[in-house]
């Protein structure tokens, strides 16, 4: 393995959002069940690393969520559109691939491993920021539409969305409290990158121009 990747390999951790449903299900006795989650969420974060790799783009650090992980990668925005949906679509083709082979595990393993890339890939194909749904949209606007205002108008978006989500799962509780915690979860994550915008502004207008 590469050092770089072994490196990234050192510096994964869990987000202490996830560590509470690990408890639940430890103590509920589901212990082999959340090493089976606990794997396949590695499994889709090294997708996002070796696509980064591939793409000669230096992963700092590598955090599993809820719904996946997220993957801090070195020069932000500044990466290309076409790099960042290569990267965003690392995850969910190591998820598809895992997916494939489950039909060939034992069955005692084949039958909760394919349920749980099935449920994976399915909140992490949900088309709003910063799941990787989300992210291959957000690349594909950059690719074809690279401007500042594409990228604001869509975190927008997903922000009205999110809010939708949140409302909705809070008066079907409590058996939305999972969908619930996580809307929650991305909601803060977008509101930091909707602040977050103001930077892209000023990278657009003053370094893209430069460049071009």
């Amino acid at each position: 393995m590469d050092e770089r990747a072994y490196a990234t390999m050192m510096r994964m951790t869990i987000h202490p959002l996830f560590l509470p449903i690990l408890f639940t299900m430890v103590m509920s006795g589901n212990v082999s069940y959340y090493a089976l989650i606990l794997t396949s969420l590695i499994i889709h974060e090294l997708g996002h690393i070796v696509a980064a790799f591939l793409c000669k783009v230096k992963v700092e650090r590598c955090v599993i969520m809820p719904y996946g992980g997220e993957i801090e990668l070195q020069g932000g925005f500044s990466i290309p559109p076409k790099k960042q949906l290569i990267i965003a679509l690392g995850g969910p083709i190591a998820t598809f691939t895992f997916l494939g082979i489950t039909p060939f595990l034992d069955p005692l393993l084949s039958d909760p491993l394919f349920k749980i890339q099935l449920v994976l890939l399915g909140i992490n194909m949900i088309p709003v920021w910063p799941l990787d749904g989300g992210r291959i949209i957000l690349s594909l606007i950059l690719v074809f539409y690279p401007k500042a205002r594409f990228y604001e108008m869509y975190i927008s978006i997903s922000l009205i969305l999110t809010i939708l989500t949140i409302i909705i799962t809070f008066i079907l509780l409590p058996k939305t409290l999972f969908l619930l915690v996580l809307s929650i979860f991305i909601f803060i994550k977008l509101v930091g990158e909707w602040r977050y915008r103001k930077y892209r502004l000023a990278f657009e207008k003053y370094v893209m121009k430069r460049l071009t």
